[in-house]
């Protein structure tokens, strides 16, 4: 039997995209006999019934390529029920466009939000599988996400050569990398990296341990400079004991541009030394995914490929240790995979004398 698929990214877009829609197309194609349908700029067009046939040879040489050939874009899942300025029917339009491109299956590759309005359309009636993808590594249910170990790399390239720039002036140097909610990324870009501090939304830090931290490295070690890995949503105690918009309000009311450039200037007034702010921002998203990503997010995609021949809608693929599997979307939708306090990798980092600044 003919199954007529549809595929779309949505969210950030990160390394290994075009990968997991490969490994779904490649391995369909063999599995059994299919249609790919490309949805063009995520739930977007979904919405807007913006789509192509696509035929098999257009996911050729896709592998390496960085992004998604498909296009992505940002849709708040708190928004979809919503009945905007637009005037439009976001879930009823959605509906519409899967019957209407004749589709027997629908594949998300997204984040947290994108598993969420997922689920939304599963819980509609509709055919989905979701595929796990994110920087952040905070999908729920997955031990890992496909374009992680790609921005570590990224962000511990970046720890590496600031090594030598701040031992050269004898500076503070702040790298402010991405992860709002999750400290994942800053945490094992941090460790590899050899950073002496990481600051992770889920440790609250203290300014006064911080200041503590380089003062220790200049009596103990008679190092001069430092380097702080701070996730973007890293969180001082006052803040954690905020409401999200509280603390929101909080931060727009402040004359920094975000909590590293505040950590720089409060260090610098502290100890009296020079003190530099880094943010790699978006190259992180960028690029070839690394080798490992391009294994994981081809094992995933053929993962998708063997629920849909075998009917098996409503999951998000999975890897539990080193076997790839698969949950329901109703389980994974909705929850955050945050590090805890107590993970094994804090531990250790806290071993080798990495602070945390609580």
């Amino acid at each position: 039997m003919k199954r007529r698929v549809g595929i779309l990214t949505s969210g950030g877009d990160c390394p290994g995209l075009n990968a997991a829609i490969r490994g779904v197309v490649h391995s369909a194609y063999n599995l059994f006999d299919v249609e790919i349908v490309g949805i063009a700029d995520g739930y977007k067009g979904l919405i807007e019934g913006n789509y192509k046939e696509m035929r098999r040879e257009d996911f050729d040489g896709i592998l390496t390529l960085g992004g998604t050939i498909l296009g992505t874009s940002r849709q708040p899942y708190r928004n979809m029920r919503k009945i905007e300025e637009d005037n439009v029917d976001k879930v009823a339009a959605m509906k519409q466009n899967y019957r209407k491109m004749k589709l027997d299956c629908l594949v998300t590759l997204g984040g947290n939000g994108t598993h969420k309005t997922a689920n939304l359309l599963s819980e509609e009636g509709l055919n989905v599988i979701g595929l796990p993808k994110t920087i952040d590594n905070d999908i729920w249910g997955t031990d890992v996400t496909f374009g992680f170990h790609t921005a570590v790399d990224i962000a511990t390239e970046v720890v590496d050569r600031i090594h030598t720039t701040a031992n050269s002036h004898g500076r503070i140097m702040v790298i402010e990398l991405m992860g709002n909610k999750a400290g994942w990324l800053t945490l094992y870009a941090g460790v590899a990296g050899g950073a002496d501090v990481v600051l992770i939304p889920e440790i609250p830090y203290s300014i006064d341990a911080l200041v503590h931290a380089v003062e220790e490295r200049i009596r103990v070690k008679k190092r001069k400079f430092s380097i702080i890995a701070v996730a973007e949503g890293a969180m001082n105690l006052r803040e954690a004991a905020m409401k999200g918009k509280e603390r929101a309000a909080f931060r727009a009311s402040e004359p920094y541009m975000s909590v590293s450039y505040r950590i720089a200037d409060q260090l610098q007034q502290a100890t009296g030394l020079e003190s530099r702010v880094v943010v790699p921002g978006h190259f992180q998203r960028g690029g070839s995914p690394s080798p490992y990503d391009r294994v994981l997010a081809t094992r995933f995609g053929v993962q998708a490929a063997k629920l849909i021949k075998e009917e098996r809608y409503g999951m998000a693929v999975a890897q539990i240790g080193s076997i790839v599997t698969q949950n329901p979307l109703s389980e994974v939708a909705g929850k955050t995979k945050l590090v805890p306090k107590d993970h094994q990798m804090v531990e250790f980092a806290r071993c080798m004398g990495i602070a945390f600044g609580d």
